[in-house]
């Protein structure tokens, strides 16, 4: 599989757990990020607001919740 680089923005906590992370579950990252876009732009287009709604419904399931991704937002350490 040939591999392009590109340059997001993430929080500062995702940045650091990246950087934590060893090259072998930086990889592991990559890919599932890049399977991730693919999910969300391949087939046919979504509103925006319905893969928002999805993205947040999979984060809420997740544990995330309305306190943390404001305490996250605002740039606190949990």
């Amino acid at each position: 599989m040939e591999t392009t680089p590109i340059t997001i923005e993430v929080d500062a906590a995702a940045a650091k757990i990246y950087a934590a992370a060893t090259p072998e579950e930086q990889r592991g990252i990559q890919v599932l990020l890049s399977l991730r876009l693919q999910d969300l732009t391949v087939g046919p287009a979504r509103p925006l607001r319905e893969v928002m709604d999805e993205i947040g419904s999979e984060a809420e399931a997740r544990g995330l919740t309305p306190e943390i991704l404001e305490s996250i937002l605002r740039g606190e350490d949990e």
